[in-house]
């Protein structure tokens, strides 16, 4: 065999090694976000109940509804008794499902945690969604402006954070002793990469990832699938209620998305939309460009430029209804 075949052989290898992981992942996107809303998981085998945390809007509240109209009893967890009242009434009247509420602030720490087991105690626990989450400010803000920081950090923490382990902690005796079980994790693109003015949520995120990834492969083998569901913009309280579009979903909509990719992926944007986003991003927004302080000054200026529109904007409205 002459050199030049040899040559070319050899740098057709990385040629073909790149084109298959190509096909590989197109092929596992189109599984994912396609073929899965015709491929779907019988959710009902992982067990009875399902519980979710932060159940009474937004995706908590629509993964409730998602899991009680695909066949499963669900246990709403969240700290207003009398929006955890509505959403259960809602769901036994439209789906037929017994229904529990759990009322606790996450934002409290450990002291919950015994109460939320008591209530749990000898229940069949098929899926957990642990799904309760705030951020640290309703804008972009340096670290040292979170407001009434000192109270504020501990209470993301407890909430993001220490909510997932210590929840996670109760129901994965159950499951690992049946073999079967269903942990959905609710991270955010926010944690995929740092995230500057935005950085306590941010960490706490990459957390949620991490660690579902570390559990998913420590218990997979024992029957228990660990998911991380990483959106990016959904319409919630937590993002003021954004209007919906081809970038924006509805809470409903999106759910019923994720649902869909369990048993398909470990790790999942939850829509095709948003993976494409989060694609997109990587590419136009490099770590290097996100990281430096040109692109904070310049994010910081448009946040306040868009702080002084609302400003306006309302005491235009108070001038008005003078």
């Amino acid at each position: 065999m002459s050199l030049i075949k040899v040559l070319t052989i050899i740098a057709l290898v990385p040629v073909v090694f790149n084109l298959l992981k190509l096909a590989w992942k197109c092929w596992r996107g189109l599984r994912e976000f396609v073929l899965s809303e015709y491929w779907k998981v019988n959710l009902r085998t992982y067990g009875q109940w399902a519980v979710v945390t932060g159940a009474t809007s937004g995706i908590g509240k629509a993964y409730a509804k998602q899991l009680a109209q695909r066949g499963l009893d669900v246990i709403l967890v969240s700290r207003s008794d009398e929006k955890l009242q509505v959403v259960a009434k809602e769901i036994e009247d439209r789906y037929g499902r017994k229904t529990r509420t759990i009322r606790v602030d996450f934002t409290d720490g450990h002291s919950i945690y015994r109460a939320i087991a008591k209530e749990l105690e000898g229940l069949e626990i098929g899926i957990l969604v642990n799904n309760v989450g705030m951020t640290h400010s309703d804008h972009l803000a340096y670290f040292l402006e979170i407001p009434d920081s000192e109270k504020k950090i501990t209470q993301v923490i407890n909430c993001n954070i220490l909510s997932v382990s210590q929840m996670t902690r109760l129901v994965l005796p159950g499951m690992i002793e049946r073999g079967s079980g269903l942990i959905i994790n609710i991270s955010s693109e926010a944690g995929n990469r740092p995230h500057p003015l935005f950085s306590l949520y941010s960490a706490t995120k990459i957390f949620v990832t991490y660690f579902s990834q570390c559990l998913h492969a420590e218990y997979k083998s024992k029957g228990i699938t660990v998911q991380c569901v990483a959106p990016l913009l959904v319409s919630t309280n937590m993002t003021n209620n954004m209007k919906v579009n081809c970038f924006v979903k509805s809470a409903s909509e999106y759910a019923r998305e994720a649902l869909n990719t369990v048993g398909h992926s470990s790790y999942t944007s939850g829509c095709l939309s948003h993976a494409l986003q989060n694609m997109a991003l990587t590419v136009l927004m490099p770590d290097w460009l996100r990281m430096s302080s040109f692109f904070i000054r310049v994010l910081r200026n448009y946040v306040d430029i868009v702080k002084g529109q609302r400003q306006a904007c309302k005491e235009d409205e108070k001038f008005r209804a003078c």
